[in-house]
């Protein structure tokens, strides 16, 4: 048998980035645009579409063969989304200590998370206790759901 030569197909052009980076996040160049804008935390499905078509962005094109000007672009709507979005489309509304409406993208949505959940347990409000008791906080049932450790009910009897 006669070994072929085998190249390597060449579906992208020269500039193609394989990691395009966005807000603190770094996306995979071979996702596509609505997909890609996805994977930055804080933004969602509806985020992204509505930052691609603001951008004139075709949805489906590949977000590493965009231009740097794009992608520019794209960041640039992306931490200014509180600006363009409706009140009820933004991930923080009234914010605690400042009383401003922000969509908070990155470590940013984890920090202040947090600091809400601490909050709830310095001032022992109902939803601080069962936070700390790691418990179900938003009134599910617990008498049959979400057990850990130590299971109730029949167990095998070892052969």
């Amino acid at each position: 048998m006669a070994k072929k030569d085998i190249q390597p197909k060449k579906t992208e052009d020269e500039d193609f980035n394989f990691i395009v980076r966005i807000a603190n996040s770094d996306i995979d160049g071979q996702k596509r645009t609505v997909i890609g804008l996805q994977s930055i935390k804080g933004v969602g499905k509806r985020v992204a579409e509505i930052v691609a078509k603001r951008a004139n962005i075709d949805p489906a094109v590949k977000i590493g063969s965009l231009s740097d000007e794009k992608v520019a672009e794209l960041e640039q709507l992306v931490t200014k989304y509180v600006e363009y979005a409706p009140e009820w489309a933004i991930n923080r509304q009234n914010d605690y200590e400042s009383g401003s409406d922000m969509h908070l993208l990155g470590n940013d949505l984890d920090i202040l998370q947090k600091d809400d959940i601490n909050r709830m347990k310095m001032i022992r409000c109902y939803r601080g206790i069962r936070h700390e008791t790691h418990h179900k906080v938003r009134g599910q049932r617990t008498r049959s759901n979400g057990r850990r450790g130590l299971t109730m009910g029949v167990s095998k009897k070892k052969a």
